[in-house]
């Protein structure tokens, strides 16, 4: 358990943003690893193409591997007030690019040594002696962004301004405490501190501090909490609705085939993991399995392998029966 002391300050004090840099970092790693976003699916080749440049293969150098929960906050610094997605992303490139050395060294150097397991790649401990990290870092997330994100953004914009939407209803009807203790099953409201769950134990006292509140749609479901540079205090949550209510079942084919089975058939439209289809309609992994397997006997499902996974698409088939019912 991780506990953030507050006081009245830091909540007049606290307000939503998303944090850009966070987003595009949770997709970069998603490209690096060949992995899926288990709601938006494959990155794709153009956020691959991207590692090739060497600023953007070095912000990988500097992102925690499995086993691994620390991230350097130099990364992913306190969004600003900005309310254009290209002006909020360039507050947080100018934050990088302003951070002092000694806090690159204590970061980069110093905590990673104690929360890897690993020691930090030779490359990049000679970009941080050199002074050159932060500037790299800075045009590294800029033209990730750029490459893989930037044109995409405004379907995600569209996610998080529903987040800060519903936060807000909830502070207009019960209270900022009542927000802050529904950001997540595992964030707490204990009336002069937050509380988070994690597989360490902490606290800290933000009194009189500013404190963002950054809803993750491409970062969903991570929690993280940020407050190693000063003055920045930074706790990242799921946004809300992200993985809930996709598929919902069609019309009159639910009576059919059941409502799970309609609803996997509704969002089948494009190729889908098990894992995928789980986090997306709010089913175990377990019970999409089975649907999974009945609608493929049915021939109302194909699959195919990609990589390690396997993903399931609805055939000619299911769709003629999704436009019957």
């Amino acid at each position: 358990m991780f506990t953030l002391r507050v006081d009245a300050e830091t909540v007049a004090r606290t307000r939503f943003s998303p944090s850009l840099a966070a987003e595009s970092l949770a997709w970069l790693r998603l490209a690096a690893e060949s992995a899926r976003h288990p709601v938006f699916g494959d990155p794709g080749p153009l956020a691959r193409g991207a590692l090739a440049h060497p600023d953007v293969a070095l912000l990988l150098d500097l992102l925690p591997q499995t086993g691994e929960v620390y991230t350097p906050d130099l990364l992913t610094p306190q969004p600003g007030t900005a309310t254009r997605p290209g002006d909020l992303l360039d507050e947080q490139l100018a934050r990088i690019e302003a951070t002092p050395q000694d806090d690159v060294e204590e970061q980069v150097l110093a905590h990673t040594q104690v929360h890897w397991r690993r020691p930090l790649p030779v490359s990049a401990r000679r970009v941080v002696e050199s002074g050159a990290l932060p500037r790299r870092l800075a045009n590294g997330l800029a033209r990730f962004w750029r490459d893989a994100l930037g044109e995409d953004w405004t379907a995600l914009q569209s996610v998080v301004e529903g987040d800060i939407t519903h936060r807000a209803r909830t502070i207009a009807a019960r209270g900022v405490g009542a927000a802050l203790g529904e950001l997540h099953p595992t964030i707490g409201w204990a009336g002069d501190a937050i509380t988070v769950v994690k597989p360490f134990d902490g606290e800290a006292d933000i009194s009189g501090r500013e404190l963002v509140l950054a809803p993750g749609v491409l970062s969903w479901p991570v929690i993280s909490i940020q407050i190693d540079v000063p003055g920045q205090v930074v706790l990242s949550y799921p946004a809300h609705g992200v993985g809930t209510g996709a598929g919902r079942p069609p019309g009159r084919l639910a009576p059919v085939v059941g409502a799970a089975r309609a609803a996997l058939l509704a969002d089948l439209e494009t190729p889908r993991s098990t894992a995928e289809l789980a986090a997306r309609t709010g089913y175990s992994a377990g019970t999409v399995s089975y649907h999974l397997g009945a609608l493929h006997r049915a021939g109302l499902l194909g699959k195919v392998r990609d990589g390690r996974y396997v993903l399931y698409q609805r055939t000619a088939r299911a769709v003629a029966l999704l436009e019957s019912g």
